[in-house]
C-alpha cells in the first residue's frame, strides 16, 4: 500500500483507496447552534446558528454555507468556520445553515453538489423569501454550481436572491499568469490533486463544474453576485474572471470585493481578525440591499 495523494497535516490517500483524514480543531454547539439531520440516509448534515438577540421584523434571511477544502476536506464543526458564522448570524440577524456534504475522493462531484441542492431542498418547507447561497474556496464553486443547478429545475417553487463565493475554486486545463509563476508551483500541485481527487472520472479541468465557461445555463436567470477575493491570493485571478465573465454574460448586480494584504480563506484562520470582520459586513450589506 503506497501514498498517492497527500495535503500535509489533513489528508492522506492510498493506493488501496483508504482515505485518512486527519482530526482538525473541533467546536462543540452553543447555545446559539445546534446540529441537525437533513438526510441520513446517505448522510447529510448541517449546523444550524440562529441569532441570539431579538429576532428583527420577519421573514428573517435565511443563509446557506459551504465549507471549502477542494471538495476532499473540511467541515462544519472546524472552529475558525463555527466561530465567523456564529458572529456572522449574531451581526447580520440570519439563520444560517452550515453544510457538511460528503468528501472526495470517496465521493467524487456532482456528489457535493446535490448534498448541498438537497439541503436547499431540506429548507424549502419553510415560508422563505430571503435565501441566500455562500461558501469559500470549493464552497464558492458549490454555490455556483448549485444555483446553475436551480436555474435548470423548471418546476421548483425555490428561489434565491444571491450568492456569494469567496474566493471562489475554480480552474481550467490553461493556466492564468498568477498559477504560472514559479511562486505558485506548489499551491497549483496542491490544487491540481484536489481536482484529480473530486472530479468525475475521466473528466479534466475544463469540465463544467471546474472551467466556469463550459457551464451551459440560461445566464439571465442567474442570481445577484457578490465576488470576494483576496489580494494576496494566486486564485484572485481566478474570481476575478469569474466576476467579469457573469458581466458579460448579462447577470444582474455582480459585485466585485477585494481584501487587501489578505490570503485565501484567511477569515477561516483568523476568524475574528479585522479583515474578516470587513468581510462579514460586506455580506451583510450585500444581503441587506434585496
Amino acid at each position: 500500500m503506497s501514498l498517492i495523494a497527500e495535503a500535509p497535516s489533513f489528508l492522506q490517500v492510498f493506493s488501496d483507496g483508504t482515505v485518512v483524514r486527519t482530526d482538525h480543531r473541533a467546536a462543540a454547539c452553543s447555545a446559539t447552534s445546534k446540529d441537525v439531520t437533513i438526510d441520513p440516509s446517505k448522510p447529510i448534515t448541517a449546523r444550524v446558528f440562529l441569532p441570539s438577540a431579538a429576532a428583527p421584523p420577519a421573514p428573517l434571511p435565511v443563509l446557506l454555507y459551504f465549507h471549502g477544502g477542494g471538495f476532499c476536506i473540511g467541515s462544519t464543526t472546524w472552529l475558525g468556520y463555527h466561530v465567523f458564522l456564529e458572529n456572522r448570524s449574531a451581526a447580520s440577524g440570519a439563520i444560517i445553515l452550515s453544510v457538511n456534504y460528503r468528501l472526495a475522493p470517496e465521493n467524487k462531484l456532482p456528489v457535493a453538489y446535490d448534498d448541498c441542492f438537497a439541503a436547499l431542498q431540506w429548507l424549502n418547507t419553510a415560508d422563505l423569501s430571503r435565501v441566500f447561497l455562500a461558501g469559500d474556496s470549493a464552497g464558492g464553486n458549490i454555490a455556483h454550481n448549485v444555483a446553475i443547478k436551480l436555474v435548470g429545475e423548471k418546476n421548483t417553487k425555490i428561489s434565491i436572491k444571491g450568492i456569494i463565493p469567496i474566493h471562489p475554486y475554480f480552474g481550467s486545463e490553461a493556466r492564468t499568469e498568477l498559477e504560472a509563476e514559479a511562486g505558485s508551483v506548489e499551491e497549483v500541485k496542491m490544487n491540481d490533486m484536489f481536482w484529480k481527487l473530486s472530479l468525475p472520472d475521466g473528466k479534466d479541468r475544463d469540465f463544467h463544474s471546474c472551467n466556469f465557461e463550459r457551464a451551459e445555463v440560461e445566464w439571465g436567470l442567474f442570481p445577484a453576485t457578490a465576488v470576494f477575493v483576496a489580494r494576496m491570493d494566486f486564485l484572485k485571478e481566478r474570481g476575478v474572471m469569474y466576476e467579469d465573465y457573469l458581466k458579460k454574460k448579462g447577470v444582474k448586480n455582480v459585485r466585485l470585493h477585494e481584501a487587501e494584504e489578505e490570503k485565501h480563506v484567511f477569515h477561516v484562520w483568523n476568524p475574528n481578525s479585522d479583515a474578516a470582520v470587513l468581510l462579514q459586513n460586506q455580506i451583510i450589506n450585500f444581503m441587506q440591499s434585496f
